[in-house]
């Protein structure tokens, strides 16, 4: 794979997801964009740059046979990807999978099950993992028809592909876009979004990137997606005399972004219809705002754009209900809900939740996305010697959100407002295709060309650690938490774990507690952080699995060594070696049914 012809990177985005490569057999190669053939309406395909991250589920009997065919279909198809199922998600929203990226992260739910779409009593479902899969085997289908007609060596499954995720996902997420991307036939290496973006920055920038920034600077990499935003820090370091990159810190996982504006939008004209929707008219609505902003903002001469919401009765056409969006309306409704002024050090609003709500995603309470920045840039900014944080230098703006000029700009503004100094806005070419031609070139670039961006992992990881005793009424058992992962491991990093007197339990249902941290980046290999530190990390959903050997007897203790991995394609593994034997177990994450461990 490392000596492939082609290098591809994949953007699998929650709105929108793209493709780019990197020919290394042209003379002066280069990331470019691949254009992704899909359905645009039944019986009509068209390449574009972006295949939209929608997935339609048609009953079977509403379709006419091969209206859904591409050109590579062998079989008749009953499902799509793209632009004809975005079209129909304001219309047909119960048959539309959408935002199944964001589903991925989503901790209480079982992203292996059928739930997909959300809210809806349609028989036909996805779960996250097959939706995300659906999409890159789509990918992955039209690379091979339009690449590798005439040469198997040059099929996707042959080539080495570069899958971006957000920042700020963790070991759990990254296992399951790992295992969508394997369902689709891919072999992937993970890139952060946010690194990639910068990437493709430093790719359109190669020769005079230098001039830019300076030695003890940093740069903030905004990237504010449909599902998703990510912030990102990265460091100007000297080195030799020459400059270095290394990524100094991630933000919390913010399901904030598009999405969230799109159903502001909504509520709004529900207000001005002065009638409470269904929930089906409402997904539709939804998705109907959704098209109304895109047009509106990037048509400057529109002013007006019309919503048809269907009625929810036998006669259709008699109550459908008709509404408006005008560009002051979005131009008020998203400057004040999402970027409004806030002094620095200002912290994200913490709502009381209510116990009993719909089922959705877990959305930020806080939509203001200037204190989300506030927030991170007051954690993880560096310092100067007297203690004050040193705001960055230089802003790199990237997703969907971003490219609304009076979004950026209010963003821009309000960064400035907290420092003396003015922040540099550094561009790139294009948004909607940085993040893909940008994992393209660093895959280019891990060949040994051009600077590498000094990285690893973005968080700490800790596994749980119970305390040996015997039973107290009242109080379990003290758990510690130990560090098997530290923050910036590289990928491809695996050692063992200094922790004396560890013992494994063989033969039983067992459930094994992690942890993690994007703030404690000074804990070192082998720390253990008592019970009452525990509230400082972020726990992850446990692991329950049944670690066996040859004997078939329950119960025992081995006496083991713990041996953490941070893989090449940046996920966690954890082996566990008996202190005298030859055995060990593998402990994987539980992403589906309960799974158990056999001895090695």
């Amino acid at each position: 794979m490392s000596e492939s012809r082609y290098i591809i990177g994949i953007d699998l985005g929650t709105t929108n997801s793209t493709v780019a490569y990197v020919d290394t057999q042209d003379e002066t190669p280069l990331s470019q964009s691949f254009k992704i053939p899909q359905i645009i309406a039944p019986g009509e395909v068209e390449a574009s740059h972006s295949l939209p991250s929608f997935l339609f589920l048609p009953e079977q009997s509403t379709l006419a046979p091969g209206s859904l065919n591409l050109p590579w279909s062998v079989d008749e198809v009953d499902a799509t990807s793209g632009q004809y199922a975005k079209k129909l998600s304001s219309t047909q929203p119960g048959r539309v999978v959408s935002s199944a990226k964001s589903w991925l992260c989503s901790e209480n739910v079982d992203r292996m099950a059928a739930i997909l779409p959300a809210g809806t009593q349609d028989s036909r479902k996805a779960s996250p993992v097959e939706a995300c899969a659906a999409y890159m085997q789509h990918i992955a289908a039209a690379w091979n028809y339009k690449m590798a007609q005439d040469d198997e060596s040059l099929k996707i499954s042959e080539q080495q592909v570069i899958l971006t995720v957000p920042a700020s996902f963790d070991a759990v997420a990254r296992e399951l876009t790992v295992l969508a991307a394997e369902e689709a036939g891919l072999n992937v290496t993970l890139l952060e979004e946010p690194q990639a973006a910068f990437y493709n920055w430093l790719h359109e920038h190669e020769d005079s990137w230098r001039e830019k920034v300076n030695a003890g600077e940093s740069i903030l990499v905004c990237d504010i997606g449909g599902g998703t935003t990510d912030f990102s820090l990265i460091g100007v370091e000297d080195e030799g005399g020459d400059l270095n990159l290394k990524r100094i810190a991630v933000g919390n996982h913010i399901l904030l972004g598009g999405d969230n504006m799109d159903i502001t939008l909504a509520y709004a004209i529900q207000q001005k219809l002065k009638t409470r929707l269904n929930p089906k008219q409402m997904a539709g609505l939804i998705h109907s705002c959704r098209q109304a902003k895109e047009k509106l903002c990037s048509n400057p001469e529109a002013e007006v754009e019309k919503i048809t919401i269907l009625g929810s009765g036998s006669s259709l056409i008699g109550g459908t209900l008709s509404s408006e969006l005008t560009r002051e309306e979005i131009n008020t409704l998203l400057l004040q809900g999402f970027t409004p002024d806030c002094e620095f050090g200002s912290e994200t609003n913490k709502d009381v939740r209510s116990g009993l709500r719909t089922f959705g995603l877990s959305y930020a309470t806080d939509t203001a996305l200037t204190r989300h920045l506030s927030e991170f840039l007051a954690k993880h900014a560096p310092k100067n010697e007297s203690g004050e944080t040193v705001l960055p230098s230089a802003i790199l703006f990237n997703g969907g959100v971003s490219k609304a000029d009076l979004l950026r700009d209010q963003i821009y503004s309000v960064l400035n407002s907290w420092s003396e100094r003015e922040t540099e806005i550094i561009t790139g070419i294009d948004p909607d295709l940085a993040v893909a031609r940008g994992a393209a070139w660093y895959g280019f670039v891990r060949r040994g060309n051009s600077i590498r961006i000094k990285s690893g992992s973005a968080h700490s990881y800790y596994i749980g650690i119970e305390s040996s005793m015997p039973a107290v009424p009242g109080f379990p058992p003290p758990m510690d938490a130990l560090c098997v992962i530290p923050f910036g491991t590289e990928d491809g990093s695996s050692f063992e774990v200094p922790m004396e007197n560890l013992g494994l339990i063989i033969g039983e249902s067992c459930q094994f507690r992690f942890f993690s941290s994007n703030e404690r980046n000074e804990d070192e290999l082998g720390i253990l952080l008592d019970e009452f530190s525990l509230d400082k990390l972020n726990e992850m959903p446990a692991m329950t699995s049944m670690l066996t050997d040859d004997s078939g007897e329950t119960g025992n203790i081995a006496s083991v060594k713990l041996q953490a991995e941070f893989t090449e394609i940046g996920t966690l593994k954890l082996w566990f070696h008996e202190i005298d034997s030859d055995r060990r177990w593998k402990l994987e994450f539980n992403l589906g049914e309960q799974e158990s461990g056999a001895a090695e």
